[in-house]
C-alpha cells in the first residue's frame, strides 16, 4: 500500500513538474512586455514616465528659475561666469541653467536651514535669519562647487603636462608633424589635457588655424604653465624656429618645475604634520601622564 501511495505521489509530482515548465513558456513576463510593447505603440504619456524623475520634476523647476535670476544677474556676471564653466569642463552646461541651479540651491537652503532652526529654537526671527542664512549659503554653494571644480582640473592639467610634453617632443623628434604629434598625445593620455589637445586637434580640421585652436585652450584653462608653453609654440611657428628644439626645452622646464613643487611639498610635509601632532596626540599623552599623578594630588589634599 505504501508503495502504490509513495508512486502515486511521484507521478502528481512529475505531472505539476511538467506543467510548470509549461506555464512558464507561456506565460514569461518578459515576452509578454515584449510582444506586448512590439504590437501596442507606446503612447506620450508612458514615454514620458519613462524618463528619470529628475527630468520630469526639478529640471522644468530649473529652467523656470533660469530665466527670473537671469533678470538680475548683471551682464559682467554673466560672461565672467560662461569662462567659469569653460574652466571647469562644464561646457554642456549653459549659463541660464546653471543660474536656475543657483536660484533652486538658494530656496532648498532657504527652507532647509529655516526648518532646522525652527526644530531648535522655535523663535520667529531666528527661523527668519536661519532661511535669509541658507538663501544666501544656497545661492553661494554652486560657485564653490563651480570654482573646486575648476581648480581640481586645473590642478590636473598641470600634473599631466610634463608627461604630455614629453610625448609630444618624442613623437615630433621622430618624425612627425606638431599636428600629428598632438593627435597622437591624446591616442595615449587620458584626462582634461588629452581633451583639450583633442579640441584643438578638431578645431584645425574644421578650418581654424593652429594659432587659434591653441590660444582656444589658454581661454578654457587657468594656468600659467600651460599658457607659457602654448605662447613658445605659437612664436616658434611665426618665426620659423624648429619645433623640435622649443618642445625639448620647454620639457626639460616643465619637469624642473615638476621637481621643484614636489620639494616644495616635501618641505611643507612636517609643519602640516606637527598640527594634527600638537592638536591630537600631545593631549591625549598629558592625560595619561598628568592624570594619575593630579588624581594624587587632589586625594592627598581631600586628606587634610
Amino acid at each position: 500500500m505504501e508503495a502504490i501511495i509513495f508512486a502515486v505521489l511521484a507521478a502528481v509530482g512529475v505531472l505539476m513538474f511538467f506543467l510548470s515548465l509549461q506555464l512558464g513558456r507561456q506565460l514569461d513576463p518578459v515576452q509578454a512586455r515584449l510582444q506586448q510593447i512590439a504590437v501596442r505603440p507606446r503612447s506620450l504619456e508612458e514615454l514620458e514616465l519613462q524618463r528619470p524623475i529628475g527630468d520630469r520634476t526639478i529640471k522644468p523647476i530649473i529652467r523656470g528659475l533660469s530665466g527670473l535670476v537671469g533678470r538680475f544677474y548683471p551682464a559682467n556676471t554673466v560672461r565672467a561666469l560662461t569662462l567659469k564653466l569653460k574652466r571647469a569642463g562644464m561646457e554642456s552646461t549653459s549659463t541660464e541653467f546653471f543660474l536656475g541651479i543657483k536660484g533652486f540651491a538658494a530656496i532648498v537652503g532657504a527652507v532647509a536651514l529655516s526648518a532646522l532652526v525652527n526644530l531648535m529654537t522655535s523663535d520667529p526671527m531666528q527661523t527668519l535669519a536661519g532661511a535669509i542664512g541658507g538663501l544666501i549659503v544656497g545661492f553661494m554653494a554652486p560657485d564653490f562647487y563651480l570654482g573646486n571644480k575648476a581648480g581640481k582640473r586645473s590642478n590636473e592639467i598641470l600634473e599631466t603636462l610634463p608627461d604630455a610634453l614629453d610625448l609630444l617632443t618624442i613623437s615630433v623628434e621622430a618624425g612627425l608633424g606638431f599636428d600629428a604629434a598632438l593627435v597622437k598625445v591624446t591616442e595615449k593620455m587620458k584626462g582634461a589635457l588629452s581633451e583639450e589637445f583633442k579640441r584643438a586637434a578638431s578645431e584645425q580640421r574644421v578650418g581654424k588655424s593652429r594659432q587659434e585652436a591653441l590660444r582656444g585652450i589658454t581661454e578654457r584653462v587657468e594656468q600659467k604653465e600651460l599658457s607659457n608653453f602654448i605662447s613658445a609654440i605659437i612664436q616658434a611657428d611665426q618665426l620659423g624656429v624648429s619645433m623640435s628644439k622649443v618642445l625639448r626645452i620647454q620639457s626639460e622646464q616643465m619637469r624642473g618645475e615638476r621637481r621643484q613643487r614636489a620639494e616644495e611639498k616635501a618641505a611643507k610635509a612636517p609643519i602640516l604634520i606637527m598640527l594634527p601632532t600638537i592638536g591630537c596626540i600631545f593631549p591625549s599623552l598629558f592625560i595619561v601622564i598628568l592624570a594619575p599623578a593630579a588624581l594624587s594630588a587632589m586625594s592627598s589634599c581631600s586628606q587634610f
